[in-house]
Formats: C-alpha cells, structure tokens, sequence
C-alpha cells in the first residue's frame, strides 16, 4: 500500500510587521520546518516567511507550487503529488487562514476526493478577530469574500446584503482589496441605511490595528478613517425594523 502524506492547512500571520511572528503558536512554527512541501498563493511572500521563521532547510530546497484561481483541475491534481508520495504538504495563503477568501479550498476539496487526509491548523484569522472585535451578531453571520468592483452593481449588492442583515439579524463581513478600501468605505456610508451598524476593523494584529463600530450616520459626520494599503475587514448589522434601539 502507498502512503499518504497528509496536507496542512497552516495559517501565515495578517501583518509583516517585525513581530509579527508573535501571533503564531509554537506548535504552527515547528509544523512549517517539518515541512519541505507547499502549496502557496505568491511564492515571493511563502520564501520571505519562511526564512522568517527559520526554516532548517535552505530555502532553495524546499518545494513551492502556487496555486490561483486560473489553476486548472489537472495542475490542481499534480499539486497533491506529494501526497501520493508519502510526503506531507503545507496550504498558506499570503495572509491569514488558507482556503478563505483565496483560492485553496480548491486543493482542499481536491485533497478530500482523493482520499488524503487534511488537517487545519490554528492561527490568525481576520474574520474572527474582526467579529469577535465588532460587538455585532456573532452566532449568526456570513462572510462573502469580495464584492463587485464596478460602483452600481457593488451598490446594488450592499442594499441585498443590508436586506438580508434586517431579516435574518445577520452580520454581513467582507473584505476588499487595499488600495480600493475607500472607494468601498464611501459605498458603505452613501448606500447603507443610517442606523445601520458599521464596523471597520483595520490592519488586524498590526502595528497600525483600529477598529470601531458606529452607526453609518456618525460615520458620516467624521472625516473618514485612514484605509488606503491597510488589510481591512468590513463589518455591519442592520436593525430589524431599520431603526436605532
């Protein structure tokens, strides 16, 4: 019988600040140096981390395939080659959790058909900080990822999206890409209704770490807060009669 290796999904810290280090466990550090192989979204940003945490293996040695949205089922399925193998794999991301809100729930699930084991790690997820952070609804929410880039349809979605919150008194998360932060913090004021609960958690275990939670019309009457080229998750709550308590 073949082994199989089994392939782990580690968290990677939120931050490139210094110490960043700091917010993974022992046990995610030695997981990673016991590891020569790695699926990964940049391989740039995979190195530098893993020279970071001090890898005992010469960087150059060690095995890194990147995996994006464009990868195709068949390179999908030779990123498991290892496995097959008998060697274990490491899952990173370039921030955070693997397979949320990038592409590595694909070899997750392509692992899980093949009958390799999967084992998720624990580590720094700026969903659940951000929540946790939000003083929102935490037992009931739902991350959607990215929304539209174009300004109506992504308009047209927050008021789905507020519709949905009302309904269900759900927390609605999201995330944009950085340099598009304010673009969609203005969509979220103008759109949104103005007691709707708005929280905007920046920068999440950084040196440059604030979160606040208002309303969106006080969010109006404040200049609006410093987003650009920070990691940034969204967060609001609509009431269920779309007024304040």
């Amino acid at each position: 019988m073949t082994p199989h290796g089994t392939l782990y999904l580690l968290p990677v810290p939120l931050s490139e600040a210094p110490d960043a280090l700091l917010t993974l466990s022992p046990r995610l550090l030695d997981r990673f140096r016991q590891l020569s192989f790695f699926v990964v979204e940049t391989p740039k940003t995979a190195r530098r981390l893993l020279k970071r945490i001090g890898h005992p293996l010469p960087i150059a040695q060690l095995t890194l395939s990147s995996l994006t949205q464009e990868t195709t089922m068949a390179h999908l399925e030779s990123l498991l080659t290892p496995l097959s193998q008998g060697h274990s794999l490491g899952l990173l991301s370039d921030a955070g959790c693997p397979a949320i809100a990038d592409p590595g729930a694909r070899l997750v699930r392509a692992a899980h058909t093949a009958g390799f084991r999967v084992v998720p790690e624990t580590g720094p997820s700026s969903l659940l900080l951000g929540l946790m952070a939000s003083g929102l609804e935490g037992q009931r929410f739902t991350f959607h990822g990215y929304l539209p880039v174009p300004e109506i349809a992504r308009n047209v979605r927050l008021i789905e999206l507020e519709k949905r919150s009302r309904a269900l008194h759900e927390t609605q998360s999201f995330i944009e890409t950085p340099y598009r932060n304010g673009v969609l913090f203005t969509s979220l004021c103008c759109t949104l209704h103005p007691m709707t609960q708005l929280c905007v958690a920046r920068d999440l275990t950084g040196p440059q770490e604030w979160v606040r939670t208002a309303s969106v019309s006080e969010w109006r009457r404040h200049p609006p807060p410093d987003l650009h080229h920070f990691p940034t998750l969204f967060l609001f709550l609509a009431h269920s009669s779309g007024r304040g308590e």
